[in-house]
């Protein structure tokens, strides 16, 4: 007697969102060309606490470390809150590539650049040196990579068609704006 068990084995490549995924494994390149200006002034505020916060505690609880000890753990200080900056940008820019906040101005934005690329023949997601396999292989490791970015940090350097996203979408709405071009030429 045969019986239908219907189980999953491998997790599936799409998180369940409430906003459309643009890109599961964004290229390092368009996370911070996508970043919004308040994610650059949320990581600035975010790279001005570290070393703000040292300043503040030296100045209410001195460490008397001698002279020339303050500057080069400012500049650690510093340097701890320049990295943390540029986390906190990567981080709410993937979120929205990845389609878990917000998201409309990327869709747009991406939209716009993809079907830019198909009206010009170019490769969507750019052109690699890798073979397939190491393509493959990249994409593997780094699809959603920022979610465990605070422990390993691992970006998307390889250009590659693996995104997680159906890029049909993009040839059609290039179509259709060809066609709009073409019908407007013809009735003038």
């Amino acid at each position: 007697m045969a019986t239908d068990h219907k189980t999953i084995l491998v997790p599936p490549k799409r998180a369940n969102t409430d906003y459309p995924l643009i890109d599961s494994d964004p290229h390092l390149r368009r996370v911070f060309g996508y970043a919004r200006p308040s994610d650059y002034a949320v990581g600035g505020g975010m790279a001005a606490a570290s070393p703000l916060a040292f300043w503040i505690m030296e100045r209410v609880s001195p460490s008397h470390v001698g002279r020339g000890g303050f500057a080069p753990v400012m500049r650690l200080a510093t340097a701890i809150g320049l990295i943390g900056g540029l986390h906190v940008v990567y981080q709410r820019s993937c979120n929205r590539f990845y389609g878990f906040t917000e998201n409309s101005r990327e869709a747009d934005m991406d939209m716009k650049e993809m079907v830019d690329k198909v009206k010009k023949g170019e490769s969507l997601y750019g052109t690699s040196k890798v073979s397939s396999y190491l393509q493959g292989v990249a994409a593997r490791n780094s699809r959603y990579s920022e979610l465990f970015i605070h422990v390993l940090p691992w970006f998307n350097l390889v250009n590659h068609d693996q995104h997680g996203v159906d890029t049909a979408k993009y040839y059609q709405q290039a179509e259709r704006e060809l066609e709009a071009e073409r019908l407007k030429q013809a009735s003038s």
